[in-house]
């Protein structure tokens, strides 16, 4: 290699290497808290398509929501991410910026059986109460779909039946217990059933007995990087993720 080729060779690779460490300088990393439920899965998709697409980092922890209120106050988090309500709360406390509420999703409740099992008619509460009824076991969880199953067979006038047939989902999916035949029917949030082996989808509670579960993304007040916040935001409202969404049981506004 002459002289000139040495140079040209050692200035590329001097260029491709200052253009790898300005990227790498460029880059940002901002800290999410979300709750639980069916996030975890769905924001596991999510974020890597929103790190592969920018170069940013996003580091990112699920928690209660007394644990997501000690974080916003500590200044600990850029970005929340769980129920509107409590988002909402956040912002009224000012722990989240006024203008920084964005709603991201709609959760709606399901009902599944073992994969395999016959699926029973929930096409009317009628129907739905009948299905209950005729199970030997029902699952459901101590979240906001399980409060709301609760609130479900009260109104259906079995809940004392449903109650000494539950199998109440401690620290796993509903559909966890379905799937290993602890529970003949079930009953959670859409996306947090679908990413469960072992078990069918039959759909959604009837219209009269559905919940819609929103939940929103919320820019701390005391972010470090509000704009790596607010661009996390938007791509979590671009087509690809409302895709993604739409994929994995949620409804978007």
């Amino acid at each position: 290699m002459n002289a000139w080729c040495k140079f040209a060779a050692v200035t590329v690779a001097g260029c491709l290497s200052a253009i790898v460490a300005g990227a790498a300088a460029n880059a940002a990393e901002i800290t999410v808290v979300a709750s639980g439920g069916p996030l975890p899965d769905v924001m596991g998709t999510l974020l890597p398509m929103f790190e592969s697409a920018t170069g940013n980092r996003v580091k990112i922890s699920f928690k209660g929501e007394a644990a997501i209120a000690a974080d916003l106050k500590q200044g600990a988090a850029d970005l929340v991410i769980t129920g509107t309500e409590a988002v909402d709360e956040f912002a009224t406390s000012g722990d989240v910026a006024g203008n920084g509420k964005t709603l991201l999703m709609i959760s709606k409740v399901g009902v599944a059986v073992k994969a395999g099992a016959p699926k029973p008619d929930i096409s009317t509460p009628d129907k739905f109460k009948a299905a209950l009824m005729a199970a030997k076991t029902v699952g459901y969880s101590q979240g906001s779909s399980g409060r709301h199953v609760l609130t479900v067979v009260e109104k259906l006038g079995i809940a004392d039946a449903v109650k000494a047939k539950a199998v109440i989902a401690q620290g796993r999916p509903v559909g966890a217990a379905i799937a290993s035949g602890e529970a003949e029917i079930g009953m959670q949030q859409v996306a947090e059933l679908r990413p469960v082996a072992g078990i069918d989808v039959i759909g959604e509670l009837p219209a009269d007995l559905q919940k819609q579960i929103p939940y929103s993304a919320g820019i701390a007040a005391k972010a470090k990087d509000a704009a790596t916040a607010r661009a996390l935001v938007g791509f979590l409202r671009s087509e690809a993720a409302l895709d993604v969404l739409k994929r994995k049981g949620m409804d978007v506004p």
